[in-house]
């Protein structure tokens, strides 16, 4: 079970670490033309407040509609760029960040799990499968839900399965890590 929870750990690893490039290929581009336009408009404004509310193409005073409507232009060009961000934020707070910590959990329990006698064999089971379903069930339906929009993973993400599953893996862990631990590799 050991050498499976490792190998499960360094693929969801990969996978969870790909949302990187996934990100900057694919959102990152929507997410800059939105800050360039953010900064056009907002510049603007910020010109014409800088210029003590004069046109600075007339020089003349800025009247009140010339103003409301530099005004919206920067407050909707502020509100696309935060709607731009959005799934940026969302894959990084969520499968990237989430899937790439339980991968690591996997691989570290794998590992523990050789150094660690048990007296019932499948206890060790129990544990290592706890955490690749516990994964599963988590990262692995975050990362349906945002990047591939599957409504069906948000409802199994929402019962909360997943975590629990990884929870109670780390204290049935800890248990057998008191109980059983050697220094060295255990042959079972």
């Amino acid at each position: 079970m050991s050498r499976l929870n490792i190998a499960f750990g360094f693929f969801f690893l990969a996978l969870s670490a790909a949302l990187g490039p996934y990100m900057l290929l694919k959102l990152h581009p929507t997410a800059q033309q939105a800050q360039e336009g953010r900064v056009a408009t907002t510049g603007k404004l910020a010109e014409v407040a800088g210029a003590n509310y004069d046109d600075p193409e007339t020089l003349a005073p800025i009247t009140a509609d010339k103003l409301g409507h530099l005004t919206t232009d920067a407050v909707l060009a502020i509100n696309r760029e935060i709607n731009a961000r959005a799934p940026i934020d969302a894959v990084r707070s969520g499968p990237h960040v989430h899937g790439n910590l339980e991968a690591l959990l996997n691989i570290v329990v794998g590992v523990v799990l050789m150094f660690v006698s048990c007296k019932r064999a499948w206890m060790k089971q129990v544990i290592g499968w706890l955490f690749i379903l516990g994964t599963l069930l988590h990262s692995g339906m975050l990362y349906l839900v945002t990047v591939f929009n599957q409504a069906w993973a948000g409802q199994i993400l929402g019962t909360g399965l997943g975590p629990i599953m990884i929870l109670l893996g780390l204290v049935l862990a800890g248990l057998a890590v008191a109980i059983g631990f050697r220094g060295e590799v255990v042959r079972e």
